[in-house]
């Protein structure tokens, strides 16, 4: 569909089309690292929010600065700033998640150049009112930081204006979503893709046109030619957004939905668009379903993802996460016991690079599907 060709565009060179858009605009741009960087409140300040994945280069330069047992999106952040790569950010936004991210915080602070540096220490235990009341603080200090550092004023009517915007770019995400689940072979693996990837980084105003365009559209296919094929769901970290979807496909199988933070969590929830629009903002990122870095109830990740394995009818879980990530780590051993008590057939794989070993990938996941 000639629909995607932008989307494509846009994650073959990220950085010139934020470069682009920087000079075309005059506005900032700003780095973020995790889906818990408050975008309503970046997009307020009339800035692009620019999600940071690493672009897959050799390490060189990273290693003198980070262990070699970080996990690649670390790693591959930091040699790209080292050499030059993100030049163009304005500033970067390290909202406190993994031990990792909040390490490279202090780090990036020292060696990089990339403009002004905010922390954003949120709560890690997100279900007791006293966490939900810091995380508000923490957002309207986010706010009052991030207009002096862009010199924006960012107003009441600026922050309905975005978070309506993010929540239009919500909805539309989830009717996509749905769509997926309804008829797997409406949207290719690889076009879904493209698209969620190129939605954490490309103007979020000509994001939200072409969505609803592509969801207006494939609303009217009835019925997408669909091969035979198990129905997966996608878990687990992947934070450097590789393309898994064709390889999959390939196996003969279809990803009708994910638990991924940059996936359906990223497009997760709406904000209250009346009352206090900080403590709205806030109570979306303690309220939407949380990553192993955060806390909101011992067995909430396992049961979210027996639901959402049910709710789309999956065959299966295939949980592919970083290699040297602690937290997806530590997770998986009861996600997968409560998958199994449930009957969910669960398999595990563990990459290091953001580019997969695609044989050795695919030939796991035929095996999978031979097993389903």
């Amino acid at each position: 569909m000639d629909k995607f060709r932008e989307f494509y565009d846009v994650i073959s060179d990220p950085a010139g089309y934020a470069r682009e858009w920087r000079d075309k605009n005059g506005k900032p741009v700003i780095g973020t690292f995790c889906s818990y960087a408050p975008e309503e409140v970046i997009l307020a300040s009339g800035a692009l929010g620019y999600r940071l994945f690493g672009s897959g280069a050799d390490i060189a330069k990273a290693d003198a600065h980070i262990q070699s047992y970080a996990c690649s999106l670390v790693r591959g952040a930091m040699e790209d700033s080292l050499n030059g790569a993100l030049e163009f950010l304005d500033g970067t936004v390290f909202p406190h998640t993994c031990d990792s991210i909040q390490r490279l915080s202090d780090i990036w602070r020292m060696n990089n150049r990339t403009g002004f540096h905010l922390d954003l220490v949120m709560p890690v235990k997100l279900d007791t009112d006293s966490s939900r009341d810091y995380m508000a603080d923490i957002i309207r200090r986010f706010k009052v930081e991030l207009a002096e550092k862009t010199g924006a004023a960012i107003t009441e009517e600026d922050l309905r204006g975005a978070i309506d915007t993010c929540n239009q770019i919500r909805n539309t995400m989830q009717r996509l979503y749905s769509l997926r689940i309804e008829n797997p072979g409406v949207i290719k693996g690889e076009d879904m893709h493209s698209l969620v990837k190129a939605g954490m980084m490309m103007d979020r105003y000509r994001f939200l046109e072409l969505v609803k365009e592509i969801a207006d559209d494939l609303e009217k296919v009835t019925a997408a030619e669909t091969k035979p094929g198990k129905r997966i769901v996608l878990s687990g970290g992947l934070c450097n957004m590789p393309d898994v979807y064709g390889i999959i496909e390939k196996s003969g199988a279809y990803v009708v939905t994910d638990d991924l933070c940059t996936g359906s969590r990223f497009f997760e929830g709406n904000i209250a668009e009346d009352g206090d629009l900080l403590e709205a903002i806030a109570r979306r990122y303690s309220n939407r379903n949380v990553c192993p870095a955060k806390h909101s109830g011992i067995r909430t990740r396992g049961e979210n993802l027996v639901r959402i394995a049910r709710e789309s009818r999956a065959d299966g879980v295939l949980y592919i996460f970083l290699k040297f990530c602690d937290p997806h780590g530590f997770d998986y051993p009861y996600l997968k016991e409560m998958l199994e008590e449930n009957g969910i057939p669960c398999l595990l794989y563990e990459m290091e690079e953001q580019l997969l070993s695609g044989g050795q990938f695919e030939t796991r996941c035929q095996a999978f599907m031979e097993m389903l």
